[in-house]
């Protein structure tokens, strides 16, 4: 009887260790056929990092009249870096920065939850409504930016309608002022944006499980309770990501801002991508560009790991 077993053993492990050898030859001839993309992808990401991080220790502008490549004639080692560390319009520049982010991002996604949640009821018009919750996100950014530096001008609309409400004249200088400014634009980008947060909110809240909600329900628990034990830990996730993507936009807030109030009045809302955008087209400090950008990527990347980081937790935690 052991012979004959071993007999029908045979086959079985011939047949296991041909089909782990087929595996291997087609991962191996997958690897292969991917490798010229994988080199192409490689070169497009590694060579402008590496050309950054090789300008940034230089102090090279194109008025220098020679390539970049010529750029070590102007080698400052780490000077650019030190210059940054006490540039006190770096520092303003990126302080607003957080400001925005800290105020919009918020307020997007409160809104946006808001939102997400009324439309998760079924009531008349609910695909009009949709729709028409989605038109402020497909806007061009430079399109709202100009729609919004007409609506807070002095005698725009804005004032118009305060004036009305308030029944006496109002003649705020919205765009003129250090201390409106600002809000306006935080204003515009919480109306272009909340969609967004809306929808990636909604897409969430579609797929927690129904029957979790009905057994809550019908064992007595109220609609703040069934959120707060059910919705809030299955979209955790969702939340993430949402929060993550608004995080790093606001933090490249250009386009808007810029045609808005160009920065100014004088640089009360000056960001730090319009920092960068005025030194680089006006004063063409290129080797102290790319530290600045340098130093910008780094700070995204940490961001980003904290997000994915706390994604992979959130997981862990849902399927537990």
């Amino acid at each position: 009887m052991s012979v004959l077993a071993t007999e029908e053993k045979l086959p079985v492990a011939g047949k296991t260790a041909k089909s782990t050898a087929q595996a291997e030859d087609g991962r191996r001839l997958g690897f292969m056929l991917t490798l010229p993309a994988q080199i192409l992808v490689l070169f497009i990401a590694l060579f402008p990092l590496l050309m950054q991080l090789y300008i940034s220790m230089t102090d090279w502008s194109p008025l220098d009249g020679t390539g970049w490549w010529r750029a070590w004639q102007s080698w400052n080692t780490f000077a650019n870096y030190t210059d940054l560390a006490v540039d006190m319009r770096f520092w303003s520049a990126l302080g607003r920065t957080a400001l925005i982010m800290v105020v919009c991002v918020p307020a997007e996604f409160l809104l946006g939850l808001g939102l997400a949640i009324l439309f998760m009821d079924d009531f008349y018009g609910k695909r009009v409504f949709y729709s028409i919750m989605l038109i402020p996100m497909m806007v061009v950014p430079a399109v709202a930016g100009y729609m919004f530096f007409m609506l807070f001008q002095s005698g725009g609309p804005v004032n118009d309608i305060l004036s009305t409400l308030s029944g006496t004249p109002v003649t705020v200088a919205w765009l003129s002022s250090p201390g409106t400014a600002l809000i306006a634009v935080m204003i515009a980008d919480i109306w272009q944006w909340t969609p967004l947060m809306f929808l990636i909110l909604l897409a969430g809240l579609v797929g927690v499980p129904e029957d979790q909600m009905r057994a809550a329900t019908l064992l007595g628990a109220s609609w703040l309770q069934r959120f707060r034990t059910i919705v809030l830990p299955k979209m955790k996730t969702i939340i993430i990501i949402a929060l993550a993507i608004r995080v790093i936009e606001n933090f490249k807030i250009f386009d808007t801002l810029y045609i808005m109030t160009g920065g100014g009045p004088g640089v009360a809302t000056e960001t730090i991508s319009v920092y960068i955008y005025k030194i680089t087209q006006q004063d063409l400090i290129w080797g102290y560009v790319a530290a600045i950008a340098l130093v910008i990527l780094i700070v995204l990347s940490v961001l980003v790991s904290l997000a994915i980081s706390r994604m992979n937790a959130a997981k862990k935690e849902a399927t537990a």
